[in-house]
């Protein structure tokens, strides 16, 4: 069985990390570039950067701060907002991202999963997927969660994965920030009917939430910001209480 894996989440905002309670209420979590060096050194296996201001406020994400996260750290590296054409996969791949994780956009326009597939291999495109659980069922949000598209989740996930995506990160946004577990049933669905790779997101609050997504949602990694950056969970621990659980994580 593959090794599960350990994802810390990098959320940039004016080139800060930031972390807030459901998408608001941001507060400030130090710098990307330290913050993911040191996450390098104490064993995450991979690294997500996410320019949450970028799609909202129409730019693109900083090039500059790829390339100098990507010069410190030695693990795979997916990056996202403001990718909207082919040649913003270019230039981030360019300067030192291993993958791109496409949201708001691939909602838009479906077709360019296809094509990054295509140009880059599916290895490279990450489907984000914002989802909250409304009364009528999981449906997809765009903008940083600010606008509901009328696109079930599942629905969605199945799409992107036969267009090309490599993986699913799915965050639930009734969960994000909150640190009271992971979505549980809707990522073992999700993960039961994809064949591709499911990075769970949004809940995580202690040691035990990392475990129940693995057994209970069937994830293939686990993803989380501010019990990280504020040292609630460290990873070295995080990864030998997995390991006691008899979770396979790579050490």
């Amino acid at each position: 069985m593959l090794a599960k894996r350990i994802i810390p989440c990098l959320d940039v905002k004016d080139g800060r990390t930031v972390k807030g309670i459901n998408f608001v209420n941001l507060r400030d979590a130090g710098d990307p570039v330290e913050l993911g060096k040191a996450y390098s050194e104490q064993g995450a296996d991979e690294l997500v950067f996410l320019d949450i201001a970028a799609t909202h406020e129409g730019r693109k994400t900083f090039t500059d701060m790829v390339s100098r996260v990507a010069a410190d750290i030695s693990i795979p590296f997916t990056v996202g907002g403001g990718i909207h054409e082919l040649s913003d996969v270019a230039r981030l791949l360019e300067a030192g991202a291993d993958k791109v994780s496409l949201n708001s956009a691939a909602l838009r326009n479906p077709q360019l999963v296809n094509d990054i597939a295509a140009h880059f291999g599916s290895q490279v495109c990450v489907a984000a997927i914002d989802a909250r659980c409304d009364a009528d069922g999981w449906y997809c949000y765009v903008n940083g969660g600010r606008i509901r598209v009328e696109r079930t989740l599942f629905d969605w996930a199945r799409e992107v994965a036969d267009r090309g995506a490599g993986e699913i990160l799915f965050t639930s946004m009734d969960h994000d920030g909150v640190k009271q577990g992971f979505p549980n049933e809707a990522l073992a669905r999700l993960s039961d009917e994809l064949s591709i790779p499911v990075i769970a997101s949004g809940g995580a609050g202690t040691r035990e939430h990392f475990a129940d997504a693995f057994r209970l949602g069937h994830a293939d990694a686990a993803l989380a910001a501010s019990v990280f950056h504020f040292g609630e969970i460290k990873i070295p621990e995080l990864k030998l209480y997995l390991c006691e659980q008899g979770i396979n994580v790579r050490q």
